[in-house]
C-alpha cells in the first residue's frame, strides 16, 4: 500500500499515519520527522530547512524532495509507504511521480483530511503549550494555515483528477477517523476492483 495523508497543519496527519500505517505494516514517513532529524543533526540540509521553518514558511522543493527521495530509496519502503506532508507543491508531484516511476510501482490513495481552521488554530496552540514547540506560535501557526490553503490545497484537485483522492472529516475521536480513513480506502478499492472487472 502506497498512501498520501494530506490536510493542513494539525488536522491529525502525524496520528492518523503513525495507526494507519501500522494497519498496513507500511512506514509512516513525515516530512517534518524527517526535516527535524536533520535538523538535530546539524546536517547542510538541515540547516537550510531551519530557517523556512522558524519562519512558518515552506522548504524549498530541492531540500525536500531530496530528503524524501533519500528515504523512499530506504528497504523498508520496497512494500509499500504512508507519506504525511509530502508532497506539498505540484513540483513535488512531479517529483514524486518520477521516484515512483523509477522504482515501477505507483501511489493507491491520497487521504485529505478535512478540518475548521478555527479548530485547527485551538489544537496547534495546546500542543505548542505541551510539547514547549517554539514554531507553534499563533502568528506563525495562521501563517502555516493561509501557505497551506493558497498553494497545498489545490493538490488535492490534482489527486481528484486521478480517481486517487479520498477526502475525510478528520475532526472527532482519533478511533472514528481511523474508521472513516478505512472505509474510505475500501470503497476506493471496491470502486476499482468493479470498474477494472470485464
Amino acid at each position: 500500500m502506497r498512501l498520501l495523508l494530506m490536510g493542513p497543519p494539525g488536522a491529525g496527519k502525524g496520528t492518523q499515519a503513525a495507526v494507519i500505517a501500522e494497519r498496513f505494516a507500511v512506514p509512516a514517513i513525515s516530512t517534518g520527522d524527517i526535516f527535524r532529524a536533520n535538523v538535530a543533526r546539524r546536517t547542510a540540509l538541515g540547516t537550510a530547512a531551519q530557517t523556512y521553518m522558524d519562519a512558518g514558511e515552506y522548504v524549498p522543493d530541492e531540500i525536500t524532495n531530496a530528503m524524501v527521495a533519500d528515504r523512499l530509496c530506504e528497504g523498508d519502503c520496497a512494500d509499500g509507504f504512508l507519506l504525511d506532508g509530502y508532497p506539498r507543491t505540484p513540483q513535488q508531484v512531479a517529483e514524486l511521480d518520477t521516484i515512483l516511476d523509477r522504482s515501477g510501482v505507483a501511489l493507491d490513495a491520497a487521504v485529505l483530511l478535512e478540518a475548521d481552521p478555527d479548530e485547527l488554530v485551538s489544537r496547534l496552540l495546546a500542543r505548542s503549550e505541551e510539547q514547549g514547540r517554539a514554531d507553534d506560535t499563533e502568528s506563525v501557526i495562521r501563517r502555516r494555515l493561509e501557505v497551506y490553503a493558497a498553494e497545498t490545497g489545490r493538490l488535492a484537485d490534482s489527486y481528484a483528477e486521478r480517481d486517487l483522492l479520498a477526502t475525510v472529516d478528520g475532526l472527532g475521536p482519533v478511533e472514528e477517523v481511523t474508521d472513516r480513513i478505512l472505509a474510505a480506502l475500501t470503497s476506493m478499492s471496491a470502486q476499482r476492483t468493479a470498474t477494472s472487472a470485464p
